[in-house]
């Protein structure tokens, strides 16, 4: 029941984002709307040496509403993503792994960046490089426990770097690394000892977008 309500939430939270981002285009503001999609690679980074992660690709996809203020082309922009990520855990011995397990996670995601376009001359109304930076907040929505040696918090916060290119003003290629701030999973089970590991997310993330 509690995982239903997270997705009638996200579906909600997606309509009004939709709604506000399409008023705003048709009164022409600064205020642009747009749909976005691509791959999340996650990576988590482990407190302890018995345990170690591989990259694994997830995906994500979701819509976006972005301000840039003109002349100074300083702005923001905030996306409400569905992001699947996945895991590969190792449990290792004297740095070899001696077996794993592959974790899957669902999360709504929201990313909130502050945005520096930069201007080129004469290209610039073709390409526009850009920078962001901006805290990123996940909330899960599959299930919380996997695995009997390991919960999964529902809560994830992250602060994101990242660059990308604008193409003829519409469309967005990005790509944005987001390091962890809480963790994502910790040990509890007898064996290990409640809590005494922690794994914090490292993930890249590489997007299109598309602005109308």
């Amino acid at each position: 029941m509690r995982k239903l309500k997270s997705v009638f939430a996200a579906v909600a939270l997606f309509a009004a984002v939709f709604v506000a981002g399409t008023q705003s285009v048709s009164a022409g503001s600064p205020l642009r709307f747009g749909v976005k999609a691509g791959v999340a690679i996650n990576e988590l980074k482990f407190n302890e040496n018995a345990f170690s992660s591989s990259n694994r690709a997830g995906f994500t996809g979701g819509v976006m509403l972005q301000f840039i203020a003109p002349i100074i082309n300083i702005g923001c922009d905030a996306s409400v993503m569905y992001t699947h990520r996945q895991n590969r855990i190792n449990f290792t011995e004297e740095g070899e792994a001696t077996s794993g397990m592959t974790v899957n996670s669902d999360y709504i995601e929201v990313p909130i960046n502050f945005r520096w376009n930069i201007g080129l001359p004469i290209v610039g109304k073709f390409v526009t490089p850009f920078l962001t930076t901006g805290p990123d907040f996940s909330f899960l929505v599959s299930n919380k426990n996997v695995k009997d040696a390991w919960n999964k918090k529902t809560f994830d916060f992250a602060w994101n770097f990242g660059f990308g290119l604008k193409l003829v003003d519409r469309v967005e290629l990005a790509a944005a690394y987001g390091l962890g701030i809480t963790s994502n999973a910790s040990s509890d089970s007898a064996l290990y000892g409640k809590n005494i590991v922690d794994g914090k997310n490292r993930v890249w993330t590489v997007t299109a977008a598309y602005l109308f």
